[in-house]
């Protein structure tokens, strides 16, 4: 069992809103982010000792922390492998506070990635170092290889020829998305839902993926506090226990290309290794699960992530979407702020935010009586996922 299993606690969430162009820094979205967060917590900016961001953040940590005044940083750390970071960052976190590293950790991600650095632009490779990254892409770009929609593309065949899905099945997780979107004001698809068939009526971006297969490009930011259950209980702030948290790689992984493992094999080991450590630190097995938040970046993963936490069995996830069970009031409510689809992209830090308020009771499509929420990170990568739970109902 992991050190930091129910030992730390999310007293504080925060975020700016979500926008296509913010208008402001990349900076000063962290800034208003983390001080929300700070003000829901009920805790002063200069107390935090601890940050934990992604590798890609353009925000330092030093930076953050004079903007916000804090007095002293004794523990800070970056979590690498873009969306697969999220719940990673409050691994790190959730470790620091249980280990004594430090008290008050705050965890951000902020960025224009609509108006900014366009994360679903075709990668270029001209003037990089020709370091182990620039090798890696170096293979694929010159084959036409070159955005993540192409990379997730190469995936979906696979999985759609292994398990019998088709891209209706994919356009069902798009579908529920856009519902639950449609009925939460943050979302920038407020108000907005779609049908099956405008989704496939949607244009091609890489076959099996339409245009509404693929998540939004945001600008925005998120941040959470983390501390010791002990003191969460001493704080203004509605604590949610961290129940426990993991990162994970595969065999053979590579960076969104992990495309030579065998014909029998997986097509997501990372997140099943993921999932076993959770399932075995808390006792919990899907079936516990009142309402997940599953990493949507592209549609195909979240029928992958369904088989690989078990929700249903291996090439079965169509069957689950097809017969409702991730829409409101389903067996398996999911993503019900909207997801990266459907609310906004903030490299799955939003996703964590809607697992707090379904615990919390505040989540705008609330599933009553929550008890455990799964939220998982980046799919494609490197990743790691979270499992949360009620204050009450831990040890």
């Amino acid at each position: 069992m992991s050190a930091i299993v129910d030992r730390a606690a999310i007293v504080g969430i925060g975020a700016t809103e979500f926008s296509k162009d913010s208008g402001r820094s990349e900076l000063q979205l962290a800034l208003e982010a983390s001080l929300a967060a700070c003000a829901d917590a009920g805790v002063e900016p200069r107390s935090i000792d601890g940050m934990v961001t992604y590798s890609l953040d353009t925000s330092p940590v030093i930076e953050v922390a004079r903007g916000l005044g804090c007095e002293r940083l004794d523990y800070f750390s970056l979590v690498d492998f873009g969306g697969g970071a999220a719940a990673g960052t409050i691994a790190h976190a959730a470790m620091a506070v249980a280990t004594g590293q430090a008290t008050t950790v705050l965890c951000y991600r902020a960025f224009n990635e609509r108006s900014g650095r366009r994360f679903g632009q075709a990668v270029k490779q001209d003037g990089a170092d020709p370091d182990a990254r620039a090798a890696h892409f170096s293979w694929y770009l010159p084959s036409g290889l070159l955005t993540p929609a192409s990379w997730v593309a190469m995936f979906a065949q696979r999985y759609a020829f292994v398990s019998g899905a088709t891209s209706e099945d994919f356009g069902r997780v798009a579908v529920s998305s856009r519902a639950y979107a449609a009925t939460n004001p943050r979302a920038w698809f407020f108000e907005r839902p779609i049908t099956l068939e405008e989704h496939q009526a949607s244009r091609w971006i890489a076959e099996p993926l339409h245009l509404l297969d693929c998540c939004q490009e945001s600008d925005g930011g998120q941040a959470f506090i983390v501390t010791t259950r002990e003191r969460a209980r001493d704080l203004a702030g509605d604590a949610v226990v961290i129940r426990s948290a993991h990162q994970g790689a595969g065999y053979d992984q590579h960076l969104m290309t992990s495309y030579y493992r065998g014909d029998g094999d997986r097509i997501m080991p990372e997140m099943g290794n993921v999932a076993a450590r959770l399932w075995a630190d808390t006792g919990l097995t899907a079936a516990d699960i009142d309402t997940a938040v599953l990493y949507d970046h592209f549609t195909p993963f979240v029928l992958t992530q369904l088989e690989e936490f078990g929700f249903c069995a291996r090439g079965e996830a169509k069957e689950f979407v097809r017969d409702g069970h991730i829409d409101p009031g389903g067996l398996l409510p999911l993503n019900t702020h909207g997801g990266q689809l459907g609310e906004a992209y903030i490299h799955g830090m939003n996703g964590i935010a809607e697992g707090v308020r379904q615990v919390r009771g505040t989540a705008v499509n609330g599933v009553p009586d929550v008890r455990n929420v799964l939220v998982s990170a980046g799919t494609g990568v490197p990743t790691s996922a979270l499992v949360l739970g009620a204050e009450d109902g831990c040890g």
